[in-house]
């Protein structure tokens, strides 16, 4: 009879588990096995290249860093090897760039299949989309050649870095429709036309409405998408100055109530739908900014007047004090002290401009929009436009929970790859996001995957009276929390793993060593 020894007993390789168990079940979820499956097959010297992007997709998820920090650090730290029966060849450095590099052809074909997957699963309406841009910056050398890596306006306040710009389209609810990676030069009202024809052409022409702020359509793309055989409708955020052109005419239109706070003129100008909405809650918050921030501006320049300092000295204070105030500096007229002035305290004056500042008080908490959507509501206009904060939440997202900055890849295709796995790690949390928001609306996505991250994975190695060992890898017990969650998602954690049983290994048990 073999009995165990339980007082040899050994636990190893603690690591995490839940976290990647669920990562795995959202992209079964988007039924992306099926997806890849014909189009990342089995190498001829046997590397599934399916395992290889489900782990950088979870890894980008769940913990997001390089594919150098993959390979020598977190893969060792998590269960994925377990999950997907591999071991740690699956993130060579080299295997993980060659899989990227296998991936951008299918870009066209994964923004369908997913489309379709969340209709599936959410009966996602795509009827209403959101576009915008943003910015994402590079820590590398300035590249010598042409290609996506270029200076210009930067989102994320780093001017001293090349960057790329990515476009995106969002729907209400979040879904990602589709993304495009373009060069960091590039012109946010030069892409608008473009992408529109892409989606027409991919997903037909039927009738959607585009949502954008304002800066990204030209006056000339905007007469085109009105022009054309089946016509672009659109909803377009419009500079406060065009306000002051129309200003006079709305003044005899009357306001009309959208919804609580929220009230609305209307105005027909050559086919097209003005709306100037004021909404009290965004007079709150924008009177209250710029109180603060002309607080502090006053504060400033009396404590500028106060020291002694020479005009060129007082300008480059001056400046510093303008950066700070942003808007704000506009409403303060500064007399500043002639040419060749010598130092001295009170060399200049500043006062109030309260013309201005009575202007900006009136429009505070007012938006001007403009649209070819004359037989709207005017409360589903607005309630349209408000909604691209989604988009503005996806490139938080991006950016912060899955870490899609800085990028250190020096290609374009690589560059491109990296983005693209950043995308398919989005579409799993927007999907973990939309499955939450009926069970529980305050439970965010990354709570959720931290509390799943708690589940570790350990082997239980029992020493055995005939010198054998009784490996047990086991993953921990879900909380009583976790199992309410799990219970609401519909979720069953799988079996524990079998056993195993391993025979002494000759060397270690003449070195007397543990087996």
């Amino acid at each position: 009879m073999v009995r165990v020894k339980l007082d040899g007993m050994r636990l190893e390789r603690a690591r995490q588990w839940g976290a990647c168990w669920l990562g795995l079940e959202l992209w079964g979820w988007l039924a992306l096995d099926a997806f890849w499956g014909t189009r990342l097959v089995r190498s001829r010297k046997g590397t599934e290249w399916l395992h290889v992007l489900k782990t950088l997709s979870v890894y980008r998820l769940l913990d997001p860093g390089s594919e150098w920090r993959v390979h020598r650090q977190w893969f060792d730290g998590s269960a994925m090897g377990d999950l997907l029966g591999e071991d740690i060849a699956i993130v060579q450095p080299d295997t993980l760039y060659r899989c990227l590099d296998k991936l951008l052809e299918h870009k066209q074909a994964l923004f369908s299949h997913l489309r379709n997957r969340w209709e599936t699963l959410f009966g996602a309406s795509f009827e209403v989309l959101l576009y915008d841009l943003t910015s994402t910056y590079f820590e590398c050398d300035v590249p010598e050649a042409d290609g996506l890596r270029r200076f210009g306006y930067s989102r994320d306040k780093r001017s001293d870095c090349v960057q790329v710009v990515i476009a995106l389209i969002v729907t209400p609810q979040g879904f990602p429709l589709a993304y495009e990676v373009m060069a960091g030069n590039t012109a946010d009202c030069t892409t608008l036309e473009g992408f529109v024809e892409k989606i027409q052409a991919q997903y037909g022409r039927a009738e959607r409405v585009w949502v954008m702020d304002r800066g990204i359509p030209t006056e000339a793309v905007l007469e085109k998408l009105r022009a054309a055989d089946v016509s672009v409708r659109y909803l377009v955020g419009t500079p406060k100055g065009r306000l002051t052109a129309l200003e006079q005419a709305f003044l005899d239109q009357p306001w009309v109530q959208a919804r609580e706070r929220v009230q609305v003129k209307l105005l027909e100008d050559k086919g097209e739908l003005y709306v100037l909405a004021h909404s009290e809650q965004r007079v709150d918050k924008e009177r209250a900014m710029r109180r603060r921030a002309l607080r502090g501006l006053l504060k400033r320049l009396t404590e500028l007047r106060a020291q002694k300092l020479a005009r060129d000295a007082l300008l480059m204070k001056l400046g510093a004090a303008k950066k700070q105030a942003g808007r704000a500096y506009a409403l303060v007229d500064i007399e500043l002290p002639p040419k060749g002035q010598r130092a001295r305290t009170q060399s200049f004056n500043f006062t109030l401009n309260r013309a201005k500042l009575r202007t900006v008080r009136r429009r505070e908490g007012r938006y001007l929009l403009r649209t070819n959507l004359t037989e709207h509501d005017p409360a589903t206009l607005w309630s349209f436009y408000i909604q691209l904060t989604e988009v503005e939440q996806a490139f938080k997202e991006l950016k912060t929970d899955l870490a899609i900055r800085p990028i250190y890849h020096q290609k374009d295709s690589r560059i491109e790859a990296h983005i693209f796995v950043a995308f398919l790690a989005y579409c799993l949390q927007v999907t973990l996001k939309a499955r939450l928001t009926p069970l529980a609306a305050g439970l965010t996505p990354r709570a959720v995957l931290e509390k799943f991250a708690a589940m570790q994975m350990l082997d239980v190695h029992l020493p055995t009276t005939d010198g054998r060992e009784l490996v047990l890898t086991r993953h921990t017990e879900p909380d009583a929390e976790l199992r309410l969650l799990l219970a609401h998602m519909k979720l069953r954690l799988p079996q524990q793993p079998p056993p195993k049983i391993r025979a002494p290994q000759p060397e270690l048990a003449l070195a007397g060593l543990p087996v």
